[in-house]
């Protein structure tokens, strides 16, 4: 029997780290790992699935190379593998969002119909911040804005948006950001503000892609 190529012994393993990828639970669980290292049951509180389901989960992708574990007392932690696998999130977006039409309609029917406005580039951001002329509002709840969060923002979680709306200037264009492109946090956010008069738009990225193209991250509340 002959032996299998080295090059199809290597794309066995790529196809593994996709299969390790292959879930809505996983790429959701991703994005919330992103934010900063957590434990299995933080974890599993935040994507609504249940420790035993998302430790399985997590122990298929840190089989697939996708995060990796650290034990702290009786908790375990998880956090990304390395920047690349954000690389590969961007990837499958993109994809999704240029050739699959039921990710076109889910696009089109939930989040554009919400906001048509084009998003500030991340790319755009310093520039904006240094010019003073936005404000830069994390909608993440407070614990993952301790985590990790962009320099400069400001945190007002968006449950806490309508009781704290009044300390937000009005002179300024608001940019609010959460987890990442998708996420409803910052939509809503905007929808709200929009709703009381301010000029308000979306991030175009969220805390890890922004951590990605190398805007100063800080920590601490």
């Amino acid at each position: 029997m002959s032996k299998p190529s080295p090059k199809l012994e290597l794309f066995a393993s790529f196809a593994a780290v996709a299969k390790a990828s292959a879930h809505p639970n996983r790429l959701d669980l991703l994005e919330h790992i992103a934010q900063g290292e957590r434990s299995v049951d933080a974890l599993a509180a935040v994507s609504g699935l249940s420790i035993a389901n998302a430790s399985q989960h997590l122990l298929q992708m840190r089989r697939g190379g996708l995060v990796i574990s650290r034990r702290d007392g009786k908790r375990v932690l998880y956090r990304l593998s390395s920047e690349r696998v954000l690389d590969l999130l961007a990837a499958l977006r993109g994809i999704a969002e240029g050739n699959v039409a039921e990710a076109q309609q889910t696009i089109a029917a939930y989040f554009t119909s919400r906001d048509s406005m084009e998003p500030l580039a991340t790319a755009d951001l310093a520039r904006a911040l240094k010019s003073k002329s936005i404000v830069l509002l994390d909608v993440r709840p407070e614990g993952e804005y301790a985590m990790g969060h962009i320099r400069d923002a400001v945190n007002i979680p968006l449950k806490d948006l309508e009781r704290k709306i009044k300390s937000l200037p009005r002179q300024k264009e608001i940019v609010a950001y959460c987890r990442g492109p998708y996420c409803v946090l910052s939509f809503e956010a905007v929808a709200a503000l929009r709703k009381r008069g301010f000029s308000a738009r979306r991030l175009e990225g969220g805390l890890p892609e922004c951590a990605a193209a190398g805007l100063p991250i800080a920590s601490g509340g």
